[in-house]
């Protein structure tokens, strides 16, 4: 059994932000699984169903990106997933826009939800899927950039890199996540 898990934002206020590519990530692996990700437990919005044989739960923390580890402890302690069964999806400023990285372990970085599910889990071990969002540029502050939509340019290969992330996500699943590593990570 997976979870997979995406980083967001609740409300619409963020839902085209560069900080919710993870959430948009899990509804778009939901659309293609005909999974509804709307039932509310741990502190999230959830949907079970399967890829392949596996059970997999699709999780989207509601409790805003930087307590993210709130919800993922609460998943975590009801299924029990082996470390290797979390995979978890956000934005990463330090990769251009369109670009995917999967890592099967590794630390937070600067990212503060990563560094809050590590923090409360104890553990860095589970891979996790990066989408590319870029720096902010002009001096603009963090916080502001990441909570801000992306423009027309950024559109297209942002899609790539969510569509590859989902399909990359049932490679892993179905087949070995360095499977997925080798054929994503260009």
């Amino acid at each position: 059994m997976y979870l997979i898990v995406g980083l967001g934002n609740p409300g619409s206020k963020y839902e085209k932000t560069r900080h919710n590519v993870g959430f948009v990530t899990v509804d778009v692996l939901a659309g293609q699984l005909g999974i509804k990700v709307n039932k509310l437990k741990f502190k999230s919005l959830i949907g079970e169903g399967n890829i392949g044989s596996e059970k997999v739960v699709l999780i989207k923390p509601q409790t805003y990106m930087n307590l993210s580890g709130e919800a993922v402890m609460q998943a975590i302690n009801f299924y029990k997933p082996d470390h290797d069964k979390i995979f978890v999806i956000y934005d990463d400023i330090d990769l251009d826009v369109g670009r995917l990285r999967i890592r099967k372990k590794g630390s937070g970085g600067t990212h503060n939800g990563m560094r809050n599910i590590i923090y409360l889990t104890g553990f860095d071990d589970f891979p996790r899927f990066r989408i590319g969002v870029s720096k902010p540029k002009n001096g603009q502050d963090l916080a502001s950039f990441v909570t801000s939509g992306f423009n027309k340019d950024e559109i297209k290969p942002l899609c790539e890199a969510i569509d590859n992330a989902a399909d990359a996500i049932v490679l892993a699943i179905k087949e070995d996540i360095d499977k997925a590593m080798n054929k994503y990570n260009v």
